[in-house]
Formats: C-alpha cells, sequence, structure tokens
C-alpha cells in the first residue's frame, strides 16, 4: 500500500486510522465531507473513473474502501447505499440469465425475497441447502452453478454452517464463494482469511454501529470489487457522501462496540437459556448449540445477535410489551439494545408457509444486543418474562 495510505498491524488500529493520509486534508483530524457530485475533469481510461458521485469514487469513497478493505483483510473493497444493493449487485456481476445458485438455506428475508421473487423474472434460479450438511451439497450442483451465497451466522437462527467445507466445495467446483459477514463483524471473523471470494455486508448495523444511516459493502480481490463496481454504477446504489462520513465515523468504534455486545450477548444468552419460558435460544456461544464448535474454531468472538423461541405466541407478543431497555424495532448492531419477531419484520415479506419451514415462526423472538449493562439487561428481561 502507498506510503499515503497508512495500514496497521492490528484491526483495533486499522478501524481508526487505515486508508488516512498522514498529512491529512488541509490538516484536518477528521476526514471532511466532500459534498460535491462532480469534480473537475482529468483523463480517464474509462468512464467508471469520471470523477462523480455515483460512480462511487468522490474522496469519501476512496478513504472509506481503504479502511474497510483493511480490516476485511481484503485486496479492495466498496461501498454501497445499502446492504441490499451490496448484496444484489454482488449476485447479479457473477450470475446471470439461465445461471443457478446454491444458498444458505435460512437467509435473512430481504435476500430471500429477492431470490423468490425477483431472480426468476431475471431466469436465476437457486436451490437452498443445509449449510450443517456437506454431504447433500454435490446433489444439489447443476451444471449452470455459477455461485455459492451463505451467511457467516444465519439471520435469525444464528446458524454456523461449516463455512470451511464452503470454501473447499467453492473451489473443487470453480463456483464464487460470496458470505454475508453482517452479524460476524471482522472483528469476530474476516472470510477471506479462509479463502471467501467476496464478503458483503449490512453496514447499518455493526459497521456504522449507531442506527443512523443505510449503507452496504462489498470486498474481495482487484478483479471481482471491480466487476461489482461495474454492476452498480450502472443500477445507481452509490453511497452519498455524509453517508459515507458517518460510516467512517462509526467504523472508529467498532472493536470496543462489538467486544462489548459480544459479552453482553453470552451473558444474555445464557440467562435465557434456564428461564422455563423459553423452549430454546438460538446462540453460538451457547455450548449446546449445534453451531458451537465451528464458532469456536472460526470466531474470535460469537457476536452480539441471539433468538429465542417462547411457548407459545401470545407470550413472544407480550413479552415485546413489558421490555423496558430495549427498542421494539428492526434492525440491528446499534448501542441500544433491539427486541423483535422476526416474522412481523425481516421476514413478513414471506409466505407463512416457507418462514414455518425455516423456522421463522410467530413465537420466535430476535433481539439484537446493546452496549447497556449486562445486568440491567438481565433483570429487565427477567421481569419481561415473569422470571
Amino acid at each position: 500500500m502507498p506510503e499515503s495510505h497508512r495500514l496497521f498491524k492490528n484491526l483495533e488500529t486499522n478501524v481508526v486510522h487505515a486508508g488516512e493520509s498522514p498529512r491529512r486534508v488541509d490538516g484536518a483530524v477528521v476526514h471532511p465531507v466532500f459534498q460535491t457530485a462532480n469534480y473537475l475533469m482529468e483523463d480517464a481510461d474509462s468512464y467508471a473513473n469520471v470523477r462523480y458521485m455515483r460512480l462511487n469514487n468522490s474522496p469519501n469513497h476512496h478513504l472509506l474502501a481503504r479502511r474497510i478493505a483493511a480490516i476485511e483483510s481484503a485486496e479492495k473493497a466498496l461501498v454501497t447505499s445499502s446492504g441490499m444493493a451490496a448484496i444484489t449487485s454482488t449476485i447479479l456481476s457473477f450470475v446471470g440469465s439461465g445461471d443457478h445458485m446454491l444458498t444458505h438455506r435460512a437467509l435473512y428475508g430481504g435476500t430471500q425475497n429477492f431470490l423468490d421473487d425477483d431472480a426468476p423474472a431475471l431466469q436465476i434460479d437457486h436451490t437452498p441447502i443445509d449449510m450443517g450438511d456437506p454431504s447433500g451439497w454435490e446433489a444439489a450442483l447443476r451444471p449452470q452453478t455459477r455461485l455459492i451465497y451463505v451467511e457467516s451466522i444465519s439471520n435469525p437462527l444464528m446458524e454456523v454452517g461449516d463455512l470451511k467445507a464452503v470454501v473447499k466445495f467453492a473451489r473443487a467446483h470453480d463456483l464464487v464463494s460470496v458470505i454475508d459477514n453482517t452479524f460476524a463483524t471482522p472483528v469476530n471473523f474476516r472470510p477471506h482469511e479462509i479463502g471467501f471470494d467476496v464478503v458483503v455486508h449490512s453496514a447499518t448495523k455493526y459497521l456504522n454501529g449507531h442506527s443512523d444511516i443505510v449503507a452496504g459493502v462489498a470486498t474481495g480481490s482487484k478483479e471481482k470489487v471491480e466487476r461489482i463496481r461495474h454492476k452498480l454504477n450502472h443500477l445507481g446504489g452509490a453511497l452519498d457522501a455524509h453517508a459515507c462520513f458517518l460510516l467512517e465515523r462509526g467504523l472508529k468504534t467498532l472493536a470496543v462496540r462489538v467486544q462489548r455486545q459480544n459479552a453482553n450477548a453470552l451473558q444474555l444468552a445464557r440467562f435465557l437459556s434456564g428461564c422455563p419460558e423459553i423452549r430454546r435460544v438460538n446462540y453460538p456461544g451457547l455450548a449446546s448449540d449445534p453451531g458451537h464448535e465451528r464458532a469456536r474454531a472460526l470466531f474470535s468472538g460469537f457476536g452480539g445477535m441471539l433468538s429465542f423461541y417462547m411457548d407459545s405466541d401470545e407470550r413472544a407478543a407480550a413479552f415485546l410489551e413489558r421490555v423496558r431497555i430495549p427498542l421494539h424495532a428492526a434492525s440491528l448492531g446499534g448501542a441500544e439494545t433491539l427486541v423483535v419477531r422476526p416474522s412481523r419484520s425481516s421476514h413478513l415479506g414471506l409466505p407463512p408457509a416457507e418462514r414455518e419451514k425455516i423456522g421463522v415462526t410467530d413465537d420466535l423472538v430476535r433481539v439484537s444486543v446493546g452496549i447497556e449493562s449486562a445486568e440491567e439487561l438481565v433483570d429487565d428481561f427477567a421481569q419481561a418474562l415473569g422470571s
């Protein structure tokens, strides 16, 4: 990396300083917002290099991309207007009409809606696979299979699949491997380090961490990210400069936020696993969780997301009304704890039968654990449950 674009040894330093010039911009400690849509013309070897905000090449875009690439151990990164912009632009960069994908069987609802509702109109097909059982993946392959798409920790069931097997399988069958790393974050897991081709994030969540912007990220090799950028530029999914500024600001506290959320979530999950009103807690940090051994081998922390099944739909609805500290709201990854029923939020767009099939039932509650006092959170959950 050129001297003017600094890179450091540890993630905790990179989230604050990576990609900056030592001289900074006119001496500014904080990188300023370049609130201009276009720039003076220079000689450019391609349209993508014309200086124009829609083409993702403002100084704010460049700094943010360098920093995110550094913390994801990637050659190159791209920021987008939303997580879905990153996801759909990535998929459409590597599959087209007549192509086929393998997908994690329980995905984020927005991704699943795209695959079920929009991809068929583009003649793109997909087959869900069990991430915990690689023996069945071969049978799902087709001559037209081009890509395998998974999540590091699935939304909302917190499943951790055999991610090393995904990389091995993709290489053996010449597939592009794509992983949504939103829930794990680069603090806990960096998928490029085990061989994934492309990593995507909803940067709305942990990377920003303040519940005040919508953004997305895609990282990978220079060739693959340029391919995604070309698609994104045509689809118009650029992130505006002020949102870039806010995301860069949020990144600076990523490590300390996620480490606190890891600890809080583990403490809360252990408490919930002993409550008689709850029939199952989904959290990879629990030794009883089916994905625990895989998570322990790959991750440096188990994340701030958990979910649990209550003993009835009615009790789940009542719980959401009785909690005092958490906010009943969608999204995740902010400083505040959020609670929601995925069947009434992220997965509401799926038909009820499809939700039932993947385990997103009305008695399922998802928790995005914040950075509040863990003891106060436990006490609040206890009173809301009646424990």
